[in-house]
């Protein structure tokens, strides 16, 4: 009986045997089975960040591509003018240097009937009579005639704060509406598009001179700010038409 129940014991103890042995070799080939799974991810992963640093060294190396915008039009060359420059003096010609162009302004004579030389002769005398300080680059008369009294590069006196700035044209009108002649509008608009492109400027840099101090001037073009906005859309439009890709003329 005693042999017996050794004999089971001893049965017993080796089944107990085997099968823990068996459970480590079962934890063992988990083990293994992980160890290799986390070597495997970290070479995917190694690898992974490999190509991205070469992709980025790659796209580095490479010179960027620059955007290509093609170039301003421009109007090449301004309606004809006279060139009646004023005399140097206190009230209408001061002499000082315009350094820099940002803006042109629009003004209108205020005087119906009166012609661009009348005006520019106007100027002219207040050399003589010291009435005010006042002057324009450029003069429109009611025909379309155009006539320079100051050099571009030379202070006006006609746009308050912004004559050390801007260019500045006075167009003739022929009644109390303040609406300018077609001639004179048609001549405007030319010389304005011609001086957006030479001085590199915007439709916009166009304004008038009640936006630079709330006076009525041009009269027609305040009390009609849609007619404005045709205006220099018509101005647009002209550059978009006759416009090139050149430099336009640098005569003063």
């Amino acid at each position: 009986m005693m042999d017996e129940e050794r004999k089971e014991q001893t049965e017993y103890e080796r089944r107990r045997a085997k099968r823990r042995a068996e459970i480590k070799k079962r934890r063992r080939r988990e083990v293994q089975f992980k160890m290799l799974f986390a070597f495997l991810a970290l070479a995917v992963l190694l690898i992974a960040g490999w190509q991205a640093l070469r992709f980025l060294r790659n796209r580095t190396a490479q010179p960027a591509m620059k955007e290509t915008v093609p170039p301003k039009k421009i109007v090449q060359s301004p309606p004809e003018y006279d060139v009646q420059l004023l005399s140097v003096n206190e009230y209408s010609r001061p002499g000082a240097a315009l350094r820099q162009v940002r803006g042109i302004v629009v003004h209108y004579t205020a005087n119906p009937g009166t012609t661009a030389q009348q005006n520019r002769d106007y100027f002219e005398g207040l050399s003589l009579s010291g009435d005010t300080y006042a002057s324009s680059h450029f003069v429109i008369g009611l025909e379309g005639e155009l006539i320079q009294c100051i050099p571009c590069n030379e202070v006006a006196y006609a746009s308050n704060e912004r004559n050390e700035d801007t260019v500045s044209i006075e167009c003739c009108i022929p009644d109390e509406t303040g609406k300018f002649a077609q001639e004179t509008y048609d001549t405007l608009v030319h010389l304005l598009a011609w001086l957006v492109g030479r001085y590199d400027l915007k439709t916009d840099d166009v304004i008038r001179h009640y936006d630079v101090t709330g006076k009525e001037c041009p009269k027609y073009y305040v009390e009609y700010p849609l007619a404005w906005d045709a205006l220099k859309k018509d101005v647009s439009d002209y550059v978009e038409k006759y416009g090139t890709q050149e430099e336009p003329d640098t005569a003063e």
